[in-house]
């Protein structure tokens, strides 16, 4: 069962702009550590952070709260699965709000889609709750 799909699309240069003008205040406030780091790392950095940014965004449409109801940027991080795959870990706010829509019974499985063609970058996220 699909519990919410969310999509987003952000400008990699208002991305690059706030790095720019507010760098570690900006990143610090947005992505979580782990994220940071495997950003930090990449040649495009810039589009790295942007994918996550609308992963982001994306998520909290998917939660149907937005960025609001207790949920914040840091609270939801975007992570690789082993074999490279991208989905979402999700903390504080953002969990407590995944835990309310997830019926009992079923877990919660965060599917995610991320691609940027410069200047945009965009993401999918879709939360299916499967039977345990």
């Amino acid at each position: 069962m699909i519990l919410g799909i969310g999509s987003d699309l952000c400008d990699i240069r208002r991305i690059a702009r706030a790095m720019e003008r507010h760098g570690e205040r900006f990143t610090g406030r947005i992505f979580t550590e782990g994220e940071r780091r495997r950003s930090d790392r990449r040649r495009g950095r810039a589009e790295s952070y942007a994918r996550r940014f609308a992963a982001k965004e994306a998520c909290a449409k998917a939660l149907g709260t937005g960025m609001r109801a207790g949920v914040f940027f840091r609270d939801m991080e975007v992570v690789n699965l082993p074999g490279g795959r991208p989905t979402m870990r999700l903390h504080g706010g953002a969990l407590a709000r995944l835990a309310a829509i997830t019926p009992p019974g079923s877990e919660a499985i965060v599917h995610v889609s991320l691609t940027d063609d410069p200047p945009l970058a965009q993401a999918f996220v879709v939360i299916e709750a499967r039977p345990i």
